[in-house]
C-alpha cells in the first residue's frame, strides 16, 4: 500500500548501498566490517539518509528506498539489530507537508490491513485517520512532568534527571540528557497517533533550523501507543552549518557517545553543489507492521529474528581434573557421577565423593585400582 501511494505520485524507488565507507543518517553504533581486496574498512549501513540526498542534489524530485538497516545495540521487544526501514524524499517541500502526508498514507495503510481506520493494538483502539495531534518536544515534557526544559543548560538538566531518577553519564550533552527525559517520562503516554515537533538543535545534527524559533530545529516523530514510529525533517541543506554540526558531534564523540556521527566529507561535498529545500521521513517497517497486526513484540513480526545464544553448559576437560590430581581413569566416573567441572567436584562432600566412587567401581565393574581416601581429600584442598 505504501508503494502504491508512493508510485501513484511520481516518486521513484531506488537502492542505495549496505556496505559504506562512512557511516552516518542516524545516532546509532555500527556493525564493523573489512573489504580485503581494497584493504578498507567499512560499516553495514545504520540508515541510508545520506545516499538518499545525494539522489536529490543530483535532481530527483523525490525518491524512497524500502531496506534492511542494521545497528549494533540492544534487543528488546521493540529492537531487532537487523531491521526494515523505509525512507523517503521530496524535493521542495518541508515537514509541516510531510505530517500531512504521513496521515493520509498510514490511513490508507490502515484500510488496507484492517478495513477501518480504527485498529486494536493490545489494550488500547487507534484511530489512524488524521489530523493526529501535535506537541513540541518542550511542550510534551512539561505537560507530562510539570518541568519547563527549554531554557536550561546542561548543568540543570542533569540535576533535573537526578530528581526524576533517570539514570545519565557522562558522555551525554544537552540533546541526550532531554532525550532521556522525554523517553523515560512522556513516551508511554502518547498512545494516539502524536506528532513530537521541534527538537533541540543538539538532538537532531541534519535537520534544518527552526524558521522562527532559535535553538530548535523542524523535525517531528510519530508516536503511536508509546512507541516511535516515524521521524522526519525540513533537510539542512546548507553544508557550512551542516560542518559545524557534524564538527559538534565528533566533540560529543570525544566525550564518549558511540552514537555521534562523523563527518563524511562526501556528502559535505555533494551539499557544496547545492541541495533543494526537502523533506525527509523514515518508518519503521516492522513496527508499522506490529501496530497493524496487533503484535505485542518485534520476533513476531520477523520470520528470523536475531535470537540470543543458548547457554552452554561449562564443561572441564580431562587435563583440569588430573591436574587437581584425579587419576585419569577415574574422570570419566567423576563426570558420570554428575560433576561436569572441577568448580561442582570442590563443591561437593569430599567423604560423599569418596564413598560414591567406591558404589561406582562396583555398580559398573570397574577393574581399576581404588584411590585412597587421603588422596580424593587432596582434590579438595
Amino acid at each position: 500500500t505504501m508503494r502504491n501511494y508512493f508510485d501513484s505520485r511520481g516518486w521513484m524507488e531506488v537502492e542505495t548501498p549496505i556496505l559504506q565507507p562512512v557511516y552516518g543518517g542516524a545516532a546509532a553504533r555500527p556493525f564493523n566490517t573489512h573489504h580485503n581486496a581494497l584493504d578498507i574498512p567499512l560499516f553495514l549501513r545504520i540508515a541510508n539518509e545520506l545516499y538518499l540526498k545525494r539522489l536529490i542534489v543530483a535532481g530527483f524530485d523525490g525518491v524512497y528506498e524500502f531496506g534492511k538497516m542494521f545497528r549494533n545495540e540492544g534487543m528488546d521487544r521493540t529492537h531487532n539489530p537487523e531491521f526494515t526501514a523505509m525512507e523517503i524524499y521530496i524535493a521542495y517541500k518541508d515537514y509541516i507537508w510531510m505530517m500531512s502526508m504521513v496521515e493520509e498514507c498510514l490511513e490508507k495503510i490502515a484500510l488496507a490491513t484492517n478495513t477501518s481506520t480504527r485498529v486494536k493494538v493490545g489494550e488500547n483502539e487507534i484511530e489512524f485517520a488524521g489530523p493526529y495531534e501535535k506537541l513540541s518536544m518542550y511542550d510534551s515534557i512539561l505537560k507530562y512532568t510539570g518541568i519547563d526544559v527549554s531554557e536550561m543548560d546542561e548543568a540543570v538538566l542533569r540535576d533535573i534527571c537526578g530528581q526524576l531518577k533517570i539514570e545519565i553519564d557522562a558522555s551525554m550533552g544537552k540533546g541526550k540528557l532531554i532525550d532521556e527525559i522525554f523517553s523515560e517520562k512522556v513516551e508511554e503516554h502518547l498512545i494516539q497517533p502524536t506528532f513530537i515537533t521541534d527538537y533541540p538543535i543538539e538532538m537532531t545534527p541534519l535537520a534544518k533550523k527552526h524558521r522562527s524559533k532559535d535553538g530548535l530545529v523542524e523535525r517531528f516523530e510519530l508516536f503511536v501507543n508509546g512507541k516511535e514510529i516515524a521521524n522526519a525533517y525540513t533537510e539542512l541543506n546548507d553544508p557550512i552549518d551542516q560542518r559545524e554540526r557534524f564538527e559538534h558531534q565528533l566533540v560529543l564523540a570525544g566525550r564518549g557517545d558511540e552514537e555521534a556521527m562523523v563527518i563524511d566529507e562526501d556528502f559535505l561535498r555533494s551539499l557544496e553543489y547545492g541541495m533543494p529545500p526537502t523533506s525527509g521521513l523514515g518508518i519503521g517497517i516492522d513496527r508499522l507492521v506490529m501496530l497493524m497486526t496487533n503484535q505485542s513484540t518485534i520476533q513476531e513480526v520477523l520470520f528470523f529474528p536475531q535470537m540470543r545464544p543458548e547457554k552452554k553448559a561449562k564443561v572441564t576437560s580431562t587435563e583440569d581434573f588430573v591436574a587437581i590430581g584425579v587419576p585419569v581413569e577415574w574422570v570419566s566416573v567423576i563426570n558420570k557421577m554428575g560433576f561436569n567441572t572441577v568448580e561442582e567436584l570442590k563443591a561437593g562432600n569430599p567423604n560423599k565423593v569418596f564413598n560414591d566412587l567406591g558404589g561406582m567401581r562396583k555398580k559398573l565393574k570397574l577393574e581399576i585400582t581404588m584411590p585412597s581416601k587421603e588422596a580424593v581429600m587432596l582434590w579438595f584442598s
